[in-house]
């Protein structure tokens, strides 16, 4: 679930080193988990520190291959942690989408092309389809992702720098001098002044990542009222909320 909020500020063109204001952080919240989304089960995993594999399955707890032998009461409660983590899928898939749309938009108030406008539709599109179809944090983390994001950039940067570049010089030849220097100086810093704008744009779906935090501090209740003990007397700590 760590990351289920924190590609949206990738979306589309965002720098790698852009950082996402998530779901745990608007909500105080923190985990050391990541989730997917299995038919069947809804399976939290980490490399280190036991328990490091906890399955949930129609209210069945299965903690590091080992089944939990839970009471109705405990029963009920993780048939309700699953349901709320799946409830929540696709509300954050819903403003992942409308993060795209809000950077796409940002990107294309910078330039003014046919290329650079169906380039960031082919990349919208595409970025759109990852969303649908993941259902695992694992999906937006790691080399392969990173390698995703710099091919976006890579790809889309230099196709608004150019088109920056082009206005500039068009101004030039104007006689306006002022602004053709202004238009380099964007291009010059397009980098950083691109993922300022974003960021700003995107404050706008900040209510609707409060919306969530309701289910995020149930899902802590949960878990914190939990009376099975697990192997090894562990504690069931997927979800910290700060008090």
């Amino acid at each position: 679930m760590r990351g289920f909020l924190a590609f949206i500020m990738l979306a589309l063109l965002c720098c790698a080193d852009a950082q996402a204001q998530d779901l745990f952080d608007v909500c105080h919240a923190s985990s050391s988990y990541d989730v997917t989304i299995e038919p069947q089960a809804v399976v939290f995993d980490r490399a280190q520190v036991a328990p490091k594999r906890v399955r949930m399955q129609g209210g069945a707890l299965q903690v590091d291959g080992a089944n939990v032998a839970l009471d109705a009461a405990d029963h009920g409660r993780i048939q309700r942690f699953e349901q709320i983590v799946r409830s929540l899928e696709p509300k954050v898939k819903a403003i992942a989408d409308r993060a795209v749309d809000l950077a796409a938009a940002t990107v294309r108030e910078q330039g003014d092309s046919a290329a650079l406008d169906a380039r960031i539709d082919m990349h919208v599109r595409e970025l759109k389809a990852r969303i649908a179809r993941s259902h695992s944090t694992h999906d937006w983390q790691g080399p392969a992702f990173q390698n995703y994001v710099n091919q976006t950039v890579g790809d889309l940067l230099p196709l608004l720098a150019n088109d920056l570049l082009g206005q500039a010089m068009t101004a030039a030849m104007n006689g306006d001098l002022g602004a053709a220097a202004t238009l380099r100086d964007r291009a010059a810093g397009l980098t950083t002044s691109l993922q300022a704008r974003i960021q700003q744009r995107l404050q706008v779906l900040r209510p609707q990542v409060q919306a969530l935090c309701p289910s995020v501090r149930q899902l802590d209740a949960l878990e914190s009222g939990l009376g099975t003990a697990l192997p090894g007397d562990a504690r069931l700590d997927l979800v910290e909320v700060a008090r």
